[in-house]
């Protein structure tokens, strides 16, 4: 596709040069007419210049005219590429290119994110898929190399040993981990020159809906400062935790959640200087880099993480994650009026629906008594009460630098036997204690 782009537009440029090219010598080689061409004493005469000057205006009269072909053609190019029924179909030119940078190491089963990634891909030229390898495992790059010209394969080239403090001696997969991401987002933004880009690693399997989720959410992201991430991911969304009905719902969330999110070329400028050693998805979520800035998640998760095993041991796996629910319908959010995801508006609104929503008690929610359909607020006053009363409902219940995961304003949303619950601080919250 890529080729028979770029053979189109070669044709083009060199019928463009040639033609004007055979313009300027027909020009210039066209005889004078009904005019002397003898030079007397005094230097050629008047009507040589007269030519000149007429040739002239002849010359740019028609670049002129070719100048606006050529803005034509930019203005209707379009891109080709095969649909689902083997015709061709076309593309609108123009529209922004996401890469999808996959974070693979050594595990084979990198084949079932690619092959997601691959069939949900609504056009190879608008979502190229790159895969940057860290440990230099042969078999897992063997794979890789199979998908051929469906993704681009880079290899992390230090693998070298990382020095760090004995206590830590555990833990310095964790810092392999963030030189990696450190490279690999130089090696999109710098050498490769995208603009954004979509990051997962090569044990999150994507819905169906994936690549349109984030081609809707791409322009609040450049346009609204008040965010700096969008994430495909819930961290409380397992079955029966969130609303089957609301697949087209989205949040603003004040936690980095991760697992298939997006970031722009700004936003890696202003932390590629201090990325860190090691923690980095820990690191992301501390206020020097959130500074009071928002993701966007979505009510059911557009990613699935299938990999146990891992340098995290498999925290929180057979607990949590492997129960998230992965959305299945496909969601045309480019289509939908997403505004209400504006800050201000989002901000009023969510809040005017948490804090008119009664109250009710930890047992009620606990013992399935609540009368009506809801929302309904359940309010704690600690971080301890938080953590109790969360624990015991059977959603996650950690802070990171005072922020519950997929909390808003100290607020997390989540469905209990059919029925929506805020879990939410005391009216007039502030701000997150650290």
């Amino acid at each position: 596709m890529i080729r028979k782009r770029s053979s189109l537009i070669f044709c083009g440029a060199f019928l463009f040069i040639t033609w004007n090219a055979i313009l300027v010598l027909l020009l210039w080689g066209r005889p004078p007419q009904g005019r002397d061409q003898k030079e007397g004493p005094e230097g050629p005469p008047s009507n040589v210049m007269e030519d000149v000057l007429r040739m002239a205006n002849a010359f740019e009269s028609e670049l002129e005219n070719q100048k606006k072909i050529l803005l034509q053609i930019q203005n209707h190019q379009l891109l080709w590429e095969p649909s689902d029924n083997n015709k061709p179909k076309v593309i609108a030119a123009h529209q922004p290119v996401i890469p999808i940078l996959v974070i693979a190491c050594n595990r084979v089963t990198v084949t079932r994110c690619l092959d997601k990634l691959v069939q949900h891909r609504p056009s190879a030229e608008l979502h190229p898929i790159i895969v940057s390898q860290d440990c230099g495992h042969a078999e897992t790059a063997e794979v890789i190399r199979s998908y051929g010209n469906n993704v681009t394969h880079l290899k992390q080239p230090d693998l070298s040993d990382i020095q760090v403090r004995p206590e830590h001696k555990k833990f310095k997969g964790y810092y392999k981990i963030s030189r990696h991401y450190h490279w690999a987002l130089n090696q999109v933004f710098k050498a490769l020159g995208h603009s954004s880009v979509v990051i997962v690693e090569d044990d999150l399997e994507v819905a169906p809906d994936f690549f349109e989720y984030f081609r809707a959410l791409l322009p609040f992201l450049k346009s609204d400062p008040s965010l700096w991430c969008v994430s495909a991911w819930n961290d409380n969304g397992r079955e029966g935790y969130v609303d089957p009905g609301k697949a087209d719902l989205l949040y603003r969330t004040d936690f980095f959640p991760g697992l298939g999110w997006m970031l722009i070329r700004e936003v890696w400028e202003e932390l590629e200087p201090k990325w860190p050693e090691a923690f980095w998805d820990d690191w992301m979520r501390q206020p020097e880099q959130r500074r009071n800035r928002a993701c966007i998640r979505p009510e059911i998760s557009r990613t699935l993480t299938f990999g146990r095993q891992g340098v995290s041991l498999g925290q929180f796996f057979d607990k949590y994650l492997r129960y998230i629910k992965l959305n299945t319908e496909f969601v045309p959010f480019t289509k939908l009026d997403l505004s209400y995801l504006k800050e201000e508006t989002y901000k009023e609104n969510f809040e005017k629906e948490v804090y008119s929503a009664p109250v009710v008690k930890y047992e009620d929610v606990k013992q399935g008594q609540l009368q009506g359909p809801g929302p309904f607020r359940l309010q704690y006053s600690s971080k301890d009460s938080f953590k109790l009363m969360a624990k015991n409902l059977g959603i996650m219940d950690d802070f990171k630098s005072g922020v519950p995961r997929s909390g808003y304003r100290g607020v997390v949303s989540f469905m209990s036997r059919g029925r929506r619950i805020y879990l939410a601080p005391p009216p007039g919250w502030t701000q997150y204690d650290l």
